[in-house]
């Protein structure tokens, strides 16, 4: 299969790497405004990495990671998330010595072996962002304006923000308790994956998108209701936060995210228009991971998007991404001289930040014609014995179909007005 590519993957061909280019520069824009730069983390970890940080009793440690052996003997995990790597790399450069808060931003391919889907690929992109140093929820309220400020930018609009706090260590010690003597009464009819989430991490069985389980978990105790004091003011103070800032948002107790590291805040911005599968972007707060991968104690929150799936979003809302630059000239030539100058005029023009193209197939005249209206260049110029020996051209605006004369030397100012 040398000419097929492996499930779960597609390629990004040149009509839509457009797409691409235009929200990954829709986001640097963003970032640099909110303070965050940008880090680039390998793509595999050491194993240990995801299985302390995501943690074993999430779906992606027990079932979608790519994992192997290298030729050492080590066991290697290609990235499934963002977040763990920005994490060790904060431990490893020392980046906790560094004025607080440290914000930081990734554009990077992902890898979950999971069934794909329209949306979601074995290999996909992700955007996240993480701030460290502050415990404020000022913090978290910033964190989630940043992918509020994206969507807005692109113009979508069927979008629902829902928050929910999932507590700290401590308060969570007691709503463990609950909960499992809840899912205890019920365990015969839990799938079995949740019969092993109960086992491990009874949170887990919160997350279940099996219909029997949603069922059974709709008379489950909530987290909200076991807040210590703390991770209550916190959860009022976002409200709050975002409630000044004009954000809308849904309390949703149901939200519980896929990783173990979170604390406290968990958030989702969810959209209409893409199915069942809705959530666009998912993060929250994770107080106790860099310490966890090695660190000193440093709280932490962001946030993880797929670039599919906000592609797709776009698609289905009817936002079409402006078209990419149309080339600004098409130099036509005839016979071998011609060719020489056009390739050296282009060369010039080029570094004078103007977008130039030459026939490099031998077409007849006719053909470059017609070539240059299938690239929608601006302005085309025939080159030939007669344009050399006078130093001057014809030069055609192909959208008004308007030739007017020109000296080859006055090219640029030509195109520049």
């Amino acid at each position: 299969m040398l000419t097929k590519a492996p499930r779960g993957t597609k390629d990004v061909l040149p009509s839509e790497a457009y797409k691409w280019q235009y929200l990954e520069n829709m986001i640097r824009e963003i970032c640099a405004d909110f303070g965050f730069k940008e880090i680039r983390t390998p793509g595999f970890e050491h194993t240990e990495l995801f299985l302390r940080g995501v943690g074993e009793s999430t779906d992606i440690v027990r079932k979608e990671m790519y994992t192997f052996n290298d030729k050492s003997g080590r066991s290697i995990t290609l990235k499934p998330e963002g977040t763990s790597p920005a994490v060790r790399a904060f431990v490893e450069h020392n980046l906790y010595a560094e004025t607080m808060p440290v914000k930081i931003y990734y554009i990077t391919p992902v890898y979950r072996y999971e069934r794909p889907q329209s949306g979601r690929l074995r290999e996909h992109h992700q955007f996240g962002i993480e701030m460290f140093g502050s415990n404020d929820a000022l913090a978290d309220a910033e964190v989630i304006s940043v992918a509020m400020t994206l969507f807005n930018k692109l113009g979508l609009k069927n979008l629902e923000l829902n928050i929910n706090s999932i507590g700290c260590p401590n308060c969570r010690r007691e709503y463990n308790k609950a909960l499992k003597e809840f899912l205890g009464e019920n365990i015969e009819n839990l799938c079995d994956d949740c019969k092993e989430r109960y086992k491990i991490n009874p949170m887990r069985v919160l997350d279940c998108k099996v219909e029997s389980c949603k069922r059974i978990l709709k008379d489950a105790p909530l987290m909200l209701n076991y807040l210590c004091d703390d991770c209550k003011n916190h959860f009022e103070s976002l409200q709050s936060y975002l409630k000044e800032a004009g954000f809308n948002f849904i309390i949703n107790p149901k939200i519980v995210r896929g990783l173990d590291y979170y604390t406290k805040t968990a958030f989702e911005i969810i959209s209409n228009d893409i199915g069942a599968q809705g959530t666009v972007c998912g993060g929250g707060r994770y107080d106790g991971l860099v310490e966890e991968c090695g660190g000193p104690s440093v709280p932490g929150v962001g946030f993880g998007l797929g670039l599919e799936r906000l592609l797709l979003t776009l698609e289905n809302s009817g936002i079409e991404i402006p078209a990419p630059k149309r080339p600004d000239l098409f130099i036509c030539t005839i016979g071998n001289e011609a060719k020489k100058y056009a390739f050296s005029m282009a060369t010039k023009l080029r570094s004078l930040g103007i977008s130039v193209e030459i026939d490099n197939m031998g077409r007849s005249l006719k053909a470059q014609m017609k070539y240059a209206n299938k690239l929608n260049v601006r302005y085309t110029i025939i080159l030939g014995e007669d344009e050399l020996k006078n130093g001057k051209v014809k030069m055609k605006n192909m959208d008004t179909g308007e030739e007017s004369a020109i000296e080859l030397d006055k090219i640029y100012d030509k195109i520049s007005e």
